[in-house]
């Protein structure tokens, strides 16, 4: 109790300016971004083709990756082995090995989609990895060997993959497509196990709550909730007007809070079903383009690294704020 009343007392106070980290593109946009859990790294996948680690606590970047032709669409770090994979509208994925002096190298790249690949999720066993393509396909890969284990498609889908994330589980894989519809896959059998229609156009971004019980989807359309347990939508976000997409969404790895991006930043108070999930803390765009492209919370939900349409990686709050 008391460290969540600490986390809301942050959000509320602390979160008022954001640091702003220049980050030096060719083009402007920071497409999309993670966080290291342990080593409180950021990298972020940019639309001038290259990924970036950057070191928050010390304010600088540690390492720029370079190989990808084309805009970077999606990056995740694998804490275990100190591996990261970078997926890129190049219709590959390349997967990176760190080192101790902080750079990364190309480890494998991997060829096996015929499309740009919109998404890289990593199980969480860390010994596998899902990428999902606009060539209407996902793959199922060995994180060692690079191999692709299983390149999983289904007639019915008729759009390709914009968005795809693991259940913390494993056990199921969500994917979105560009024709709106959430789909939910067992992993074991690749079997498609449920559809989710209402959204309007792609669905930008998924992500799974820490306790597996709910599922948050982002469209052109906002937010929508999703209980797992009755596969019904229980509660839709319209935070943006109909020319605005919902381009990110993620809820914290607590399972406290959920960040939504679009012409702004949103964080909502995680409740249940039948409570209201309540907005507490809103942070403006401040790059000027009115697009949130990218919103991840830190580690403890500690601070937001936000991604936006210019060239620079805003941090709201400090790494260390929520144990103040």
């Amino acid at each position: 109790f008391h460290k969540l009343w600490l986390l809301l007392r942050h959000w509320r106070g602390i979160l008022s300016c954001p640091a702003t980290h220049f980050i030096k593109l060719n083009k402007p946009g920071i497409l999309s971004a993670d966080i290291h859990p342990s080593k409180d790294l950021i990298v972020t996948g940019g639309a001038d083709a290259n990924a970036v680690v950057f070191d928050p606590s010390a304010g600088q970047i540690l390492s720029t990756l370079t190989g990808h032709s084309k805009r970077v669409t999606s990056v995740r770090f694998v804490p275990r082995d100190d591996l990261l994979l970078t997926a890129s509208a190049d219709k590959t994925v390349r997967i990176w090995q760190g080192d101790e002096d902080g750079s990364y190298n190309c480890r494998h790249v991997l060829k096996d989609h015929l499309s740009e690949v919109h998404a890289v999720t990593v199980h969480a066993t860390h010994n596998y990895f899902v990428t999902a393509s606009m060539d209407k396909t996902w793959c199922f890969y060995d994180l060692a060997t690079g191999s692709c284990l299983q390149q999983v498609s289904d007639a019915s889908v008729e759009d390709g993959y914009t968005s795809a994330s693991f259940h913390p589980d494993g056990l199921i894989l969500g994917t979105g497509t560009a024709n709106s519809l959430v789909r939910i896959w067992d992993v074991k059998t690749q079997a498609n196990v449920a559809k989710f229609p209402g959204h309007s156009g792609p669905v930008t971004d998924i992500s799974f709550s820490e306790n597996g019980y709910f599922l948050a989807t982002a469209g052109y359309d906002g937010v929508k909730l999703w209980d797992l347990r009755k596969l019904k939508n229980f509660r839709s976000f319209a935070p943006y007007d109909s020319n605005t997409p919902t381009n990110s969404v993620q809820f914290d790895h607590s399972g406290s809070y959920l960040a939504i991006g679009g012409s702004d930043i949103r964080v909502y108070q995680v409740a249940s079903v039948k409570q209201e999930w309540n907005s507490i803390k809103t942070f403006p765009d401040l790059s000027g383009t009115g697009k949130i492209m990218s919103v991840r919370f830190g580690p403890d939900a500690s601070y937001l690294a936000v991604g936006t349409g210019d060239r620079n990686l805003r941090i709201f709050g400090s790494p260390n704020a929520a144990s103040e």
